[in-house]
C-alpha cells in the first residue's frame, strides 16, 4: 500500500479531531489523568499508559506503518521542558 504524505500539522488535526469526537469520552477520568493516549490516526486504535511508550510499541505491533499521535490527557501539552502544563477541564 502507498503511504500517503501528511504535514504535522494534518496529522495533529486528526489525532485531535478523533480526541474530540469519542476518544475523551472514553479515556478522561480521574484513573488517566496525566497519562499518555496515542493514537493512530488512520485507524482510529488507542491505547492509554503512563509515558505513551509501551502504547506506540502496541499499536506499531498491530499496524507496522501506523501514524501515531500523543495526547497528554487532561492537559493542553503532551510534555513542559521548563514551563508549565496546564490542567485542561472540560
Amino acid at each position: 500500500m502507498q503511504a500517503i504524505l501528511l504535514s504535522r500539522e494534518e496529522v495533529a488535526r486528526r489525532a485531535k479531531q478523533l480526541y474530540e469526537n469519542g476518544i475523551r469520552q472514553q479515556v478522561e477520568n480521574e484513573d488517566n489523568i496525566g497519562k499518555m493516549v496515542i493514537i493512530d490516526i488512520e485507524t482510529g486504535d488507542y491505547e492509554v499508559d503512563k509515558t505513551g511508550l509501551q502504547a506506540s510499541r502496541n499499536l506499531s505491533k498491530k499496524h507496522p506503518n501506523a501514524r501515531l499521535f500523543g495526547i497528554r490527557i487532561g492537559y493542553n501539552v503532551a510534555v513542559s521542558f521548563g514551563g508549565v502544563m496546564e490542567r485542561v477541564y472540560k
